[in-house]
């Protein structure tokens, strides 16, 4: 089935909280931070000078990734899941690379990401966009013990 990344609009709020939560809760990783920030994507995604993109199958939210402005042209990639109905489809591998070419267009110098562990097909799909593993200093997350960066210079769009 097809699918299409399409820009977050607040009518599909109650999805991208919903398909995050669960993936979260799943894996054992849900914070308060994490409730938050799905639940006000506005305020702690879009306000910011951040952007969220989401997966639509017809008219259902499966999927979901964010790009965090932190600064200095630096972003983060953050809250991407894919419903596990969807997955072994393309859409985390279409996720990544759709914000990895905006990122580009933003003028990003890097792109950071925290993790776990515990996710390892997640971390084999950062590997294979370049993604390098450097020390965890600075996350606002307990449970993310692993943070990735990628050196977006040389990556103009």
């Amino acid at each position: 089935m097809a699918f299409e990344i399409i820009t977050y609009e607040k009518q599909y709020r109650p999805q991208f909280e919903s398909l995050n939560l669960e993936w979260l809760e799943g894996n054992g990783l849900a914070e308060q931070l994490d409730r938050d920030m799905l639940s006000e994507p506005e305020k702690y995604i879009l306000d910011p000078g951040g952007e969220l993109f989401l997966v639509r199958v017809n008219n259902e939210i499966v999927g979901s990734a964010a790009l965090l402005k932190e600064h200095d042209g630096i972003y983060e990639l953050a809250k991407m899941c894919v419903a596990p109905s969807h997955r072994g489809r393309g859409i985390a591998q279409a996720l990544v690379e759709h914000c990895m070419q905006r990122a580009a267009e933003l003028k990003a110098r890097k792109v950071i990401l925290f993790s776990s562990h515990k996710l390892a097909a997640a971390l084999k799909l950062y590997e294979k966009f370049g993604f390098k593993y450097v020390a965890v200093e600075d996350s606002p997350f307990v449970t993310a013990d692993i943070k990735m960066e990628l050196d977006m210079r040389g990556r103009g769009s």
